[in-house]
């Protein structure tokens, strides 16, 4: 594993990309970029953490740098899986098609990047910047994801654009990063949920914690 910065992304003509906030990273996240490297060959997968996530306020995430340096922990044991910062250091919003595009370009030409997303981001897709560019630019492959119905895809996408995403059949993991975080708030241990180091960090850096003058459930302490 390696940090990849702005212009390090690695000539190939197949890129797969996992983007999110990753706050925190977990094992659900790990468990479908690999099955997605294996299941098409892949040599790398590309974790993006979202500089400046579109569809959340910035006070509703953590720092850039701390989900950036989790994705990083979380991945460190693995040489197929990299971490970019190039939508952590572009400014504005960190919209897709943007980073499809600066991939492409980087990649070369006849490049094809496979953009990974859960079945929660496939049923929201047509909320995005410019989704139909997405669609038409890139491979989207959608994990499954446990209480969301993908057989909803043509009913709320239009068969014409369900037919552009490629469904997987990853192994499911009813883990989420809102689980997490509330575990967290509430006392609770997330040990096997996302890596130790990951967990080493959340505690040292005191992340998810109740605020101040509250108890860990949320009332006011005395």
């Amino acid at each position: 594993m390696r940090a990849m910065g702005n212009g390090e992304i690695e000539r190939s003509r197949r890129i797969a990309v996992i983007g999110g906030t990753f706050d925190p990273v977990h094992y659900a996240h790990l468990l479908i970029a690999e099955d997605v490297r294996r299941r098409f060959g892949l040599s790398q997968v590309i974790f993006m953490p979202a500089g400046a996530p579109p569809h959340k306020r910035l006070d509703q995430v953590s720092r850039a740098e701390d989900r950036y340096i989790m994705a990083l922990l979380a991945t460190a044991g693995d040489p197929h899986f990299t971490v970019s910062r190039l939508e952590i250091d572009r400014p504005g919003p960190s919209y897709s098609i943007d980073t499809i595009r600066r991939l492409k370009t980087e990649a070369g030409e006849g490049s094809a990047v496979y953009w990974v997303i859960g079945a929660d981001a496939a049923l929201e897709i047509l909320t995005w910047h410019q989704p139909d560019a997405i669609l038409d630019e890139a491979t989207v492959v959608v994990a499954p994801r446990p209480g969301f119905d993908l057989g909803r895809l043509d009913e709320t996408l239009g068969a014409d654009r369900a037919s552009k995403l490629m469904v997987t059949e990853a192994p499911l993991a009813n883990i989420s990063a809102t689980m997490i975080r509330a575990m967290v708030r509430a006392g609770e241990s997330i040990r096997y949920l996302t890596p130790p180091a990951v967990v080493d960090y959340i505690r040292k850096r005191g992340l998810y914690r109740a605020p101040a003058g509250q108890s860990p459930q949320g009332e006011p302490q005395p």
